[in-house]
């Protein structure tokens, strides 16, 4: 299987940068984004699923951070978020599971002032908790993302 991530920074954006034919040349069985500022509707789904990707799951906020990610195949399960309210209010996570294997798409808070690197280092303690629980219901997880781990230069 063959995974790719990608931090588009806004997927409409990237849809007028040419993003379609790089998903064509990819060949890619699943595409993890990051930073879509849109949700699915606000997007260019027809062109996406005509690019041989039938299936767009995306974080349901507008405008701001958001995931997606596109699959050839039709996945078994798709979770929205962690069920963590104080992480999914963002739409940080979305994860899409296969009989073989779950491959999350991840955009990490950037910690760019004092409050919102509080927000982060609370955001990756949790996540933290949160996939060590998962493995051992879903071992074959694969995590894609943005972690804008740096908060300075």
């Amino acid at each position: 299987m063959k995974i790719l991530s990608y931090n588009v920074n806004g997927i409409r954006a990237a849809m007028r940068k040419d993003i379609l034919p790089w998903l064509q040349t990819t060949d890619a069985d699943v595409v993890c984004i990051q930073e879509t500022k849109a949700t699915k509707e606000q997007g260019d789904l027809e062109a996406i699923q005509a690019a041989g990707y039938p299936y767009w799951f995306s974080a349901q906020k507008k405008g701001y951070s958001g995931v997606a990610i596109f699959c050839k195949q039709e996945p078994t399960h798709v979770a929205y978020g962690t069920g963590i309210e104080s992480m999914d209010f963002e739409g940080r996570t979305i994860r899409v599971d296969f009989k073989e294997v779950s491959i999350m798409s991840l955009y990490l808070p950037s910690g760019t002032n004092s409050a919102r690197l509080e927000h982060k280092l609370e955001y990756m303690a949790l996540f933290q908790e949160y996939v060590n629980t998962l493995k051992k219901e879903l071992p074959n997880l694969v995590i894609c993302g943005d972690y804008n781990i740096c908060h300075k230069a």
